[in-house]
């Protein structure tokens, strides 16, 4: 088949900057049986391409960038008839894909991946804080031949639009994350604690540090690395000073994958404090090495929990602090979260997702 996959970017040249690891291990696998072309909307102002993991990237660039992006399909469709239009993301990804493959007569398939139905209007986030973009894209996904979401709470905010859709997870690359087995923790050791995300409203680090302060005032001893670009500049690093919590925290910035896994192995607890998630990738990422997470109750979290993850209510500092500390305190229980998630993320992997994508691909054909 020839795919024409959209994104919203995550495919920069480098492959290892400004990039989405499971995005990358998607495509890389598809591109082993299919002609994948990518159309990125937003990895770049310039227009350009580049081949990366075993497809043709095209960024379309500034201004117009959807006009742009219909052009660029339909030129690629002439030279050679795609099959189907898949959109990694919906948004302007479902909207231009969706467009395209009925202007080329073929498939379209859209995965909900963020935060394209959320609405946080105290925070400025999601793809539905304007009537007109909740209206567009209730006909953008009516529209789309198949519609798939990255976990169940997403698939249910789905069905409440009236929008039937399959799950597929975008698992873990097994080659990139090694699976391994949890590591006991050392009796009255200082407990090491893991966050990973871009430092920004949606993360609500504000809530993570507020837990960590009350984790400290119980008495608990920990040491926390949060990796993430900072977008807030110094926000969050101001904050921990404040609560006196600073020096148990090492603020990494932006840590390139190689040298991730290694940070994420040494944690006992991944930590995330999310407003919202379709996943979160991270999350799975720490359950193929063997450490379980506790966060708030948004997309795999709330999904995994209570057996294999441990989640509290969004914005709970109190309830964040106290998941943390119990667990930490009970290693059977820790050790027992951790086998059922490196389960769950090793049965669905990276190879697991392109073969779900695979299928769907099939049925499409066999369709028309």
């Amino acid at each position: 088949m020839r795919v024409a996959l959209v994104v919203p970017g995550g495919v920069d040249r480098s492959g290892e900057y400004r990039v989405i690891p499971a995005l990358l291990a998607l495509i890389g696998r598809l591109a082993l049986q299919h002609d994948v072309q990518v159309f990125a909307l937003r990895q770049g102002a310039r227009a350009d391409s580049w081949d990366l993991a075993g497809a043709r990237v095209h960024n379309i660039g500034l201004p117009y960038t959807r006009l742009r992006a219909l052009w660029a399909l339909y030129n690629a469709h002439r030279s050679s008839r795609f099959d189907l239009v898949h959109a990694i993301w919906s948004g302007s990804c479902g909207l231009v894909a969706v467009t395209a493959a009925k202007i080329l007569g073929v498939p379209s398939l859209i995965h909900i991946g963020g935060g394209e139905l959320v609405c946080l209007p105290e925070i400025g986030y999601g793809g539905s804080l304007r009537w007109r973009s909740r209206v567009r894209e209730k006909q953008v996904l009516r529209a789309a031949s198949v519609v798939t979401a990255a976990s169940a709470p997403v698939i249910q905010a789905l069905r409440q639009l009236g929008v039937t859709a399959q799950r597929v997870a975008l698992g873990v690359d097994l080659c990139a994350w090694p699976p391994r087995e949890p590591r006991l923790r050392r009796q009255g050791a200082c407990a090491r604690l893991i966050h990973v995300a871009s430092l920004n409203r949606v993360k609500d680090q504000q809530t993570l540090l507020f837990a960590l302060a009350e984790l400290a005032k119980s008495g608990t001893r920990f040491e926390m690395d949060i990796v993430g670009e900072d977008t807030l500049g110094g926000e969050v690093q101001a904050l921990a000073h404040r609560l006196g919590i600073a020096g148990s925290i090492n603020f990494r910035g932006f840590v390139p994958q190689r040298h991730l896994r290694a940070l994420v192995a040494a944690a006992d607890l991944m930590i995330m404090s999310s407003r919202h998630e379709a996943g979160p990738i991270v999350m799975l990422e720490a359950a193929a090495v063997g450490v379980p997470t506790v966060g708030t109750a948004v997309g795999h979290i709330l999904e995994w929990a209570p057996i294999a993850a441990r989640c509290v209510p969004v914005g709970d500092a109190a309830a964040l602090a106290c998941a943390i500390g119990t667990l930490l305190g009970d290693e059977e229980q820790r050790l027992r979260m951790a086998h059922e998630a490196l389960r769950r993320a090793t049965r669905e992997d990276a190879d697991h997702t392109a073969r779900r994508f695979q299928a769907l691909y099939d049925g499409l054909a066999a369709a028309r």
